[in-house]
């Protein structure tokens, strides 16, 4: 059987036939393009071109038809493996980036963000700022505070949430570090308080400011989100199930309905201790109980919790339900981030992989007590509780303290002498 093939075959493309062999024709390329049918003929046939403006059949039908089939059957298979590739690529990429770009001027921005990041670095120890360990890593600071959303970025708010995210830029691998609200810090112009203090004295500026001071760290962002946006969000991807203890019930009812009454929203009591679908506003609250066993430490245990579950299940979330959300938990953000670092940030979201959460300081190396009429978390030694910081979030077995962490630790131990 002869050997068959189209008639441009030793061609690069048809219009480069064209181009080639019909000059005159060239410019129908750019224009309204010609219907051009292929027709099948032996290489002994003379080399004839058939074109047709309309949908008349080709000559030599019986041959045209099988060709015609398998030429179709061979480009669905193409499509049927490309069209999975395309609908993840605009879901991953495209709606998420979309959605930021489009809605980013709801999110309360700093300012002036550059000259926000210079601030922040002129204040990092020459040991942070110059690491080799640490620029692998994108380190972002977490607030969350029971704020209405003009005051998200001003002093006057006690951060209840203080979470230090830390995220390797090539594998994806995730950390998230509580710091203690309620621990015994240098919070900055020589002030020693409770952690949490540093954002209502200076806002999210001297609260970073206070990571890096204490902690020989790098970090140069933060994202704020008011426990009103929490609960939204919450809420947008299903709620989070929870095994709520009998002594945790009062807690969560009680913060909700103060939390209800200032957002001017219903609330749902929980009523019964065991495992449950806990909703948004049961969530924040549940993560603001503190006077239970544990104390902070297990109220931070509770926070790292909610926001695994709540990541997880929003990487699950449709574009519909993420587009619904955007916007009201965006009015209730604030950021460092410019705009392009959040995109930047949004397309690594799902590499993303929570591996391990933990709190500081360290269990073996903290105790708690009274100083300055205030009950707080005491570092037994900021120094050590620096070098397990660095062991944890960046696997730096041998990492040594800034002069500045010795000078601060040295005026925790005097200040706290005696106590715990």
């Amino acid at each position: 059987m002869t050997k068959k093939k189209h008639y441009y075959q030793d061609y690069d493309s048809y219009e480069d036939y064209v181009r080639r062999e019909h000059p005159e024709d060239a410019g129908m390329l750019r224009a309204k393009p010609r219907r051009v049918k292929r027709r099948v003929y032996d290489e002994n046939e003379p080399q004839e071109m058939y074109e047709e403006e309309d949908d008349e059949y080709i000559q030599d039908a019986e041959e045209e038809k099988p060709a015609r089939k398998r030429g179709k059957k061979k480009k669905k298979g193409f499509l049927q493996r490309l069209l999975p590739i395309l609908i993840v690529l605009a879901v991953i990429i495209g709606v998420p980036v979309y959605l930021i770009a489009s809605r980013f001027d709801n999110i309360h921005s700093v300012s002036d963000p550059g000259s926000f990041s210079r601030s922040l670095k002129s204040e990092m120890s020459e040991e942070a700022a110059t690491s080799s360990v640490m620029k692998d890593y994108t380190n972002i600071a977490l607030f969350g505070v029971d704020s209405r959303e003009e005051e998200l970025l001003s002093g006057n708010n006690r951060s209840d949430i203080i979470i230090i995210l830390s995220m390797h830029k090539r594998t994806g691998k995730c950390k998230l570090l509580s710091v203690y609200r309620d621990t015994y810090l240098d919070i900055g112009g020589d002030s020693f308080r409770k952690a949490n203090a540093a954002y209502a004295f200076g806002g999210p500026e001297q609260a970073v400011n206070m990571l890096n001071r204490n902690f020989d760290l790098n970090i140069s962002d933060f994202v704020t989100i008011g426990f009103g946006g929490l609960a939204d969000l919450i809420d947008a991807v299903g709620g989070v199930e929870i095994d709520v203890a009998e002594d945790e019930i009062h807690g969560i009812n009680d913060y909700q309905s103060t939390m209800a009454q200032e957002l001017s929203r219903d609330y749902r009591t929980v009523d019964a201790p065991g495992l449950q679908t806990l909703d948004g506003l049961q969530a924040v609250a549940y993560c603001r109980i503190r006077y239970t066993a544990g104390d902070d430490y297990r109220r931070t245990e509770r926070q790292r919790e909610v926001l695994q579950q709540t990541f997880r299940n929003a990487k699950r979330m449709t574009p519909a339900k993420l587009s619904a959300i955007t916007t009201q938990v965006f009015r209730q953000t604030a950021t460092s981030l410019t705009v392009s670092e959040a995109l930047a940030l949004s397309s690594k979201l799902l590499m993303l992989d929570i591996v391990d959460t933990a709190g500081c300081p360290e269990a073996s190396l903290r105790t708690s007590g009274t100083v300055n009429q205030e009950s707080c978390i005491i570092p037994k030694s900021l120094e050590d509780n620096v070098r397990w910081l660095h062991e944890f979030l960046f696997e730096e077995n041998d990492y040594r303290v800034s002069e500045r962490v010795k000078k601060i630790s040295a005026r925790i131990d005097a200040d706290t002498a005696g106590i715990g």
